[in-house]
């Protein structure tokens, strides 16, 4: 059970919070130790009801009227003792196993009304109903209800002297009416109290899965926009290296601008990353810092992706046709992601002549973009091996409910990527 803070406690009436406190103190003791609890009703039980039967009697206390005193057996203490033990004792499993202590307890009190003895103690049979109520099998019931309402009846047929015994068994079911609702009420409460701590928990569970979840996909994106980034602008910058140092003494002009196009690619790669990173960048006193913003890329920036990779010695036919225009900065931002790793891994294996065909079609809700080149169909590293670069284009892909297919065509290789335009959830 959630303790009750102080906060809560505060709000209380002094009262109300000291007996809280003992409460849950007093529970706290009783999971470490409930022998101690069980005990204790023994002794209490004991003191009050069996104590004064023993110290003065029950037919020299001088209560009630003389023909109700007459109507009942006096026991000798020895006897009072060993019946008194008898209804008492077993209430000491009565948490444990209740039909057993209720079953034990009716039995010596049907014995002792038997013979027409009274006791106090009679009030352990009422205790074991409601530990019956409250600690063991609801089919127990019925049968203890039985049993019960037995019992009764001869202490109302004994007491019939007194007392008629339609008044007297009113009277004594009533009383144990009460023991068995009190138990029956408890053990609901018991019940609602931990369904809603085990809903609590669940809830708090799901809210740590909800955090992982998110945690976990904001990383894999962190990394999937990490590798088109570093992968693209690291093999633009290895060509136009490699490029400029056999330029380098046969063209020193060469040379030089392909340094420039070095540098000009690094600062881009570098403020994409800054851009990426800086959501993830914790201030020192715990604070979020704000990132530098910047427009995520887009179709039209594909013109530019287009011209480094021109620079880096590829030849690129670029045209597009449909609507660019009018498409979301999500879908936009995908198609610019896969075009970009498409030409990467063009870098990566194709011959400097190779020539790139690019097109980016918008036609009946559907968005095609296909990179082809004419480089080798099959150069090492391409055939049936699906690296981070794929995978990622799938995954941006299957955002929009699109596929993306590789593979050898027409003398080189083809990508081609398809998205679904239509709006989701639409009316049918």
């Amino acid at each position: 059970m959630t303790p009750v803070t102080t906060d809560e406690l505060s709000g209380m009436g002094p009262l109300v919070a000291r007996l809280t406190r003992g409460g849950q103190r007093l529970r706290h003791a009783d999971r470490a130790r409930p022998w101690v609890l069980d005990t204790a009703v023994v002794v209490v039980v004991f003191l009050m009801f069996c104590l004064p039967d023993l110290v003065h009697g029950v037919r020299d206390d001088g209560d009630g009227p003389r023909r109700f005193r007459l109507a009942f057996t006096e026991l000798p203490v020895p006897a009072m003792l060993a019946f008194q033990a008898g209804l008492v004792l077993p209430l000491l499993w009565r948490r444990r196993k209740p039909a057993v202590a209720f079953g034990v307890t009716a039995a010596v009190f049907v014995l002792q009304w038997a013979i027409g003895a009274a006791l106090r103690a009679d009030v352990a049979l009422l205790v074991a109903l409601y530990s019956l109520a409250l600690h063991g099998w609801l089919r127990q019931l019925p049968w203890a209800c039985a049993v019960m309402t037995g019992a009764l009846a001869l202490v109302a047929v004994r007491a019939s002297p007194a007392v008629s015994v339609w008044d007297g068994l009113f009277f004594l079911l009533s009383t144990a009416t009460a023991a068995l609702a009190l138990g029956l009420v408890v053990r609901i409460r018991r019940a609602q109290l931990a369904g809603l701590r085990d809903r609590a928990t669940r809830l708090e569970i799901e809210r740590d899965q909800r955090s992982r979840l998110a945690a976990a996909t904001e990383r894999t994106r962190v990394a999937r926009e990490m590798h088109d980034i570093v992968g693209h602008n690291l093999s633009v910058i290895i060509t136009l290296a490699d490029a400029g140092a056999y330029a380098a003494d046969a063209a020193p002009e060469r040379g030089k601008e392909a340094l420039r196009l070095i540098g000009d690619t690094g600062r881009q790669a570098l403020g994409e990353l800054r851009r990426v990173l800086g959501v993830l960048r914790v201030a020192a006193d715990g604070t979020a810092e704000g990132p530098e913003l910047s427009p995520q890329p887009g179709i039209p920036d594909i013109e530019a992706l287009c011209a480094k990779v021109r620079a880096a010695g590829l030849g690129i036919v670029y045209r597009t046709s449909g609507d660019m225009d009018a498409l979301d900065s999500g879908v936009q931002l995908t198609v610019y992601r896969i075009v970009q790793e498409a030409l990467t891994n063009t870098l990566k294996h194709a011959d400097p002549d190779t020539v790139v065909r690019l097109a980016i079609v918008e036609k009946d809700a559907r968005l095609t973009v296909r990179v082809q080149d004419t480089g080798p169909a099959a150069p090492s590293g391409r055939p049936n091996e699906e690296g981070h670069g794929l995978v990622g284009m799938r995954e941006r892909a299957a955002l929009y409910g699109g596929t993306v297919s590789a593979g050898p065509a027409g003398g080189g290789w083809s990508v081609e990527a398809v998205l679904d335009l239509a709006p989701q959830g639409g009316a049918r």
